[in-house]
């Protein structure tokens, strides 16, 4: 659960929403450390829709497509899955997902179906309405204000990542303006964005007191609250690489716009750690079969989703 400060412009939370999420279902699928293992299950099932389409699948296809999946996970083909190749698969399913996620959210966005969505289709979808505010004029009413500031700051780089002279943007652009962090000419706008919002003293850097905010110690608190420790923990040794008391433009890259690597690892060492049946830290064709629902309970396969997408399965990809 994510309770420290967090950039504040809109539209980053907004694209921040999936990894925040991830560190949600992590805390419901390692309970105080503790792997559960329903957990995967209900992730795997999700709806009805999901739990009839599971059940279409006789033990036969499941086994086929499984091993489809085994295969292209294997990148060097020496019949083994090491921890690197199980990240990297993980990793590169995520990204699938958030590109098929945000392609159908261009449909939905692209009112008048040109094939481009408008900044005003982009606010009736968000907001139900356009919304137009004075970029030079603050408002009295604190909240209004707080919105205000955002909702410029997602103007700013939705315009940002329209690279050409139309005023909407077209599916590549809008993928960037949804995912920043997979494209390239995003980056440094993500970077700056963070500074203003963080750095108050101008020098380039995100400090720890800035990283934390406007928290202060309650002077009747004995220590500081959970949350605090937990967010001085992550910036300390999660964000500040080369502990040197501050977050430089790539170490706060790595704040505001978190990628699935640590979620990846993670799960490809519990494969391996739950797997691997003679201790040679790699996962072998009968090893994975003899565990089979663990491995479609996982990350590893999208809890199954990854054996009703025949991007993943099928023999030709």
């Amino acid at each position: 659960m994510q309770l420290g400060p967090r950039p504040v412009a809109l539209g980053l939370l907004l694209l921040c929403a999936a990894a925040a999420g991830a560190g949600d279902a992590e805390e419901l699928h390692y309970p105080q450390g503790e792997h559960r293992a329903d957990y995967d299950r209900e992730a795997l099932l999700g709806g009805q829709e999901e739990v009839d389409e599971y059940v279409k699948l006789t033990p036969e296809e499941q086994h086929r497509r499984l091993k489809s999946i085994i295969k292209k996970i294997d990148l060097d083909s020496d019949g083994f899955l090491t921890e690197s190749e199980l990240s990297s698969w993980i990793q590169m399913s995520f990204k699938h997902y958030a590109m098929q996620e945000a392609k159908q959210q261009f449909v939905e966005y692209d009112k008048n179906s040109d094939g481009s969505v408008s900044w005003d289709e982009y606010n009736i979808q968000m907001y139900d309405r356009v919304i137009d505010f004075d970029e030079n004029t603050a408002l009295d009413d604190a909240e209004e204000e707080s919105f205000r500031q955002l909702h410029l700051k997602d103007k700013k780089r939705f315009e940002k990542a329209n690279q050409d002279s139309s005023p909407g943007l077209n599916l590549e652009e809008f993928i960037a303006f949804e995912h920043p962090e997979e494209v390239d000419y995003m980056t440094e706008f993500v970077i700056q964005e963070a500074l203003e919002e963080h750095d108050k003293n101008g020098d380039g850097f995100v400090s720890l007191e800035e990283f934390l905010g406007d928290y202060r110690r309650d002077p009747t608190a004995n220590e500081d609250p959970e949350w605090i420790l937990v967010e001085k923990d992550r910036f300390l040794n999660d964000y500040d690489k080369d502990s040197d008391g501050r977050l430089d433009p790539q170490e706060l890259l790595s704040w505001v716009v978190p990628n699935n690597q640590g979620i990846a690892q993670e799960e490809a060492l519990h494969l391996i750690d739950e797997m691997d049946l003679n201790s040679d830290r790699k996962l072998s064709e009968a090893e994975i079969l003899e565990n089979q629902d663990l491995f479609l309970t996982s990350e590893a396969t999208d809890y199954g989703r990854q054996l009703h997408d025949e991007y993943f399965y099928h023999d030709e990809l």
